[in-house]
């Protein structure tokens, strides 16, 4: 079966005094989805930033806004976050408590739904929802804080997820966040992988560079 690979820079990693020009070097360089990590301080230790700035950003781009709510109660904001921009947001199976009505506001608001897990939370909290979503985040470091390394475990979660997937809802889309690089991505493509958010990986230097060889890795991969 055919897959498109899809490379989604993190602008958590990005220089802030020059957001806009990481931002549209990235997608001239070829990548597909921009993640925005939103992150709320009590979720996670860390506070990044908010709808304001996806409104700013949304005014200079076309790429597919992948936005990644690491925050309690997140079904308040679904409406603000889709008026504001987003394309795809994604909430935690943790932080939702009725996660199902939570998939239904986002595909009402327009957007693709997605459920992240955290690396200690088992597959079986999608038992009931794997088959009304558009993708599965799966967290390959502890969420909140970037330039961690993949923690190894979780590629057999990811294989499993894809053979899941397979029998529920072969669309789906798995992607990970956390200590993808040259060399884990192709751990967690072969796996069953195909959305691969890069942090540091792109940002920590030439960003059309570091873009165009994550692409080239991910080319490789275009089976399962």
């Amino acid at each position: 079966m055919k897959r498109e690979n899809i490379l989604a820079p993190s602008i958590l990693a990005a220089d802030f005094t020059h957001l806009g020009e990481d931002i549209q070097t990235v997608a001239a360089a070829g990548a597909q989805y921009l993640h925005i990590d939103i992150m709320d301080g009590t979720f996670v230790p860390s506070i990044s930033f908010g709808m304001p700035v996806i409104s700013s950003i949304r005014k200079i781009t076309d790429l597919f806004f992948d936005v990644h709510l690491m925050m309690e109660k997140p079904e308040r904001y679904i409406q603000a976050f889709a008026d504001c921009g987003a394309d795809g947001i994604t909430v935690h199976a943790e932080a939702s408590t009725h996660l199902h009505r939570t998939i239904q506001s986002i595909h009402a608001a327009g957007a693709r739904a997605g459920v992240a897990l955290n690396p200690a939370t088992p597959l079986s909290v999608l038992d009931y929802v794997l088959e009304d979503i558009d993708m599965v985040l799966i967290m390959t470091v502890n969420p909140g804080f970037g330039g961690q390394s993949y923690i190894p475990a979780m590629t057999g979660k990811i294989r499993t997820l894809r053979e899941l997937a397979s029998k529920k809802n072969p669309d789906l889309l798995i992607e990970v966040d956390g200590g993808v690089n040259t060399s884990t991505i192709r751990t967690v493509l072969e796996a069953g992988a195909n959305v691969c958010v890069a942090g540091s990986a792109v940002f920590s230097g030439d960003r059309t560079e570091k873009v165009k060889g994550l692409l080239e890795v991910m080319k490789e991969y275009t089976e399962f």
